[in-house]
């Protein structure tokens, strides 16, 4: 029959044993744990022979105790034993998460890992830039690895299948550039001007930065994107087995693409640029195209045309590189291919832009202004 859970206190030979009987089980246990606590006094053993049943409650009962007064325990039998050890087992202590920092704890701790990652991402960059010149060394020394067909491919990819999206972005641009310029230059009757503001915008800033940022948002995602997943499916390392040098056949066909086609597309888009303020110009502000063309001719400095072919194969190179430098460190799964993706887009346009802003004040600096 079963009974609570009792014990009794014998003290014999200098030796304080405490001899438990009924059932050690959380339905029977009732007070023994706060009477447990209240002994006074060393307890050298404790005697379980008479315990009739014990869960995993008065295991642990027995055993925090026994852990505490420094007693020994006997009279278990196996199965009984066996549960104490598995109880001893498990006690490990719990691992409290720390406190939260506070708002201003956590804002620099964010800001400090930024700045920290974006160190390490940008000496990555530039480690893989030089190995992307090693790599066209290589082939330069050695024109028969060089990849015709795959350089001519990503020319057509970059260059030609770009010429819809970019010309139909740079039209409207053009547009937007007359029609505010015009609004504003007609308070002081100076209407004539915005055909130099457009001009000059165009073919020095405006075209060749926003042809970069959009061949940054469609190639070199692409290129991040399509590396990176060759590096999941284990494709690189299978080129490297066959002895291909992924940076031969991958990357330098994709940076000599963006570098080559980027000054042809800014100057397109710079051109189209011109043509859609041309036609605002002269539907709005009644200035003819024969006007509009002869006053860009005046008024437009060629240094404008060489200060956007400049900048261009650099913008292009950091593009490509900025891609397919995300793409080979994709590692795990596809979410890692997303990301990085992502990271390409986003560094290529920040560092465009920062580029951007350098040959501004480089190119003020020697006078072409």
């Amino acid at each position: 029959m079963r009974a609570a859970a009792d014990f009794e206190r014998t003290d014999a030979n200098g030796e304080a044993v405490l001899r438990f009987s009924g059932d050690l089980s959380l339905a029977f246990l009732g007070d023994l744990p706060n009477r447990l606590e209240a002994i006074d006094g060393a307890v050298t053993r404790l005697d379980l022979s008479a315990v009739g049943r014990m869960d995993t409650v008065g295991a642990w009962v027995i055993h925090r105790f026994a852990r505490d007064r420094g007693a020994t325990i006997d009279g278990l039998d196996a199965d009984e034993q066996h549960l104490l050890d598995q109880v001893v087992a498990a006690e490990h202590p719990i691992q409290l998460p720390p406190p939260s920092p506070g708002s201003f704890t956590r804002a620099l701790n964010e800001i400090g890992a930024a700045v920290v990652n974006s160190g390490k991402t940008l000496y990555g960059l530039l480690g893989f830039m030089g190995a992307t010149v090693i790599a066209l060394w290589n082939v330069i020394t050695h024109p028969r690895r060089f990849r015709f067909n795959a350089t001519v491919q990503r020319f057509e990819v970059v260059g030609v299948g770009a010429l819809g999206i970019i010309g139909l972005m740079s039209f409207l641009i053009g547009i937007v550039i007359a029609q505010q310029g015009s609004v504003q230059l007609r308070q002081f009757g100076a209407e004539i001007y915005t055909i130099n503001l457009l001009g000059r915008i165009t073919l020095r800033e405006l075209g060749i930065l926003m042809t970069a940022i959009m061949i940054a948002g469609r190639s070199g995602s692409a290129f991040a994107a399509q590396i990176g997943t060759m590096k999941l499916t284990e494709e690189i390392d299978a080129m490297r087995t066959i002895g291909v040098s992924p940076m031969e056949a991958l990357v330098l066909p994709r940076t000599l693409a963006v570098v080559f086609m980027l000054p042809l597309l800014g100057f397109y888009s710079s051109i189209i640029s011109i043509i859609g303020g041309g036609l605002l110009c002269w539907v709005s502000l009644d200035i003819p195209p024969v006007t509009f063309i002869q006053r860009i001719r005046e008024v437009v400095p060629l240094t404008d045309l060489w200060v956007g072919l400049v900048k261009a194969p650099v913008f292009g190179a950091i593009i490509a590189l900025a891609g397919c430098f995300h793409g080979m460190q994709v590692e795990g799964d596809a979410e890692q291919v997303g990301q990085r993706t992502t990271t390409a887009v986003v560094q290529a346009i920040f560092l465009v832009i920062v580029l951007d802003a350098f040959f501004a004040v480089f190119f003020s600096e020697i006078g072409w202004i």
